[in-house]
């Protein structure tokens, strides 16, 4: 969705800071998603299943970099159809498709995977809808694979954080606490077998820019400044992320299928 048809007043937060211009759009920023790409160690011909692909972007660039075939997933024809053009740019055909599906239908890919990727998508969930997808990524997982999880934490006030959240962002946000990361990815046959924890940085300027660079960063603010109904929702965020700040942080996580 474009940023000229976009409703300011309703669209959830991650339409808003994108047609500010902002690119990286995680908790924790590259930073955090780097953790993620170690514990892969990748190795070239492996196959990653990324949810929630949106424009392609870093399946393109996890096959350029790691030279692994890469699947996204997505559930916007649009988005699908601007990917699908970016990877025929870039000459990955062979190594980057996206497909239109939805997250919560994931039996409907055939293949299993040697990583399942999800940046972003299960703090969005309701407890019963996390449970949904935990158990369609675990069935998409080759034995041995690995889950690598990038959402927000909650360290407290789950419910209070949940219910700002809601309002800022336009969205069903409920991040979880670390054991509640962990036990929702235990009744969905995944067990967490490493992870870690930090401050939520979405919009904080040190991490903007080393997220975004320079340039990035300062397109970023002017968009914000001066054009009213982004800079009312970006106000918005930024007053909920500050008001929850000591309680509020991002986890990311690994997990495997539990054989139990």
């Amino acid at each position: 969705m474009t940023a000229t048809h976009l409703n300011f007043k309703t669209a959830p937060g991650h339409q808003i800071l994108a047609a500010a211009g902002k690119k990286i759009l995680r908790p924790g920023g590259r930073e955090a998603t780097e953790q993620l790409f170690q514990w892969a160690n990748f190795q070239p011909g492996e196959t990653v299943l990324e949810l929630a692909a949106s424009f392609g972007e870093s399946a393109i660039a996890m096959a350029k970099r790691f030279g692994v075939r890469v699947v996204g997933i997505e559930k916007n024809p649009d988005s699908v159809a601007i990917a699908t053009e970016k990877i025929r740019a870039a000459g990955l055909e062979s190594q980057v498709t996206i497909i239109e599906g939805d997250i919560f239908h994931l039996d409907a890919i055939s293949e299993q995977f040697d990583y399942v990727l999800a940046e972003a998508i299960l703090t969005m969930q309701s407890q019963d809808a996390k449970l949904k997808v935990l158990q369609g990524i675990r069935d998409r997982l080759k034995p041995g694979g690995k889950f690598l999880s990038h959402e927000l934490l909650a360290r407290d006030n789950e419910k209070n954080i949940h219910q700002t959240l809601s309002q800022a962002i336009r969205v069903n946000a409920t991040p979880l606490s670390q054991a509640g990361w962990r036990e929702v990815c235990e009744a969905g046959g995944l067990e967490v077998q490493q992870h870690n924890t930090g401050k939520m940085g979405l919009l904080n300027p040190a991490q903007m820019l080393r997220d975004e660079g320079l340039l990035g960063t300062l397109r970023i603010v002017w968009n914000v400044l001066t054009k009213a109904q982004i800079r009312e929702r970006v106000r918005q965020m930024r007053h909920a992320f500050k008001q929850h700040e000591a309680d509020l942080g991002y986890i990311v996580f690994w997990a495997s299928i539990n054989k139990l």
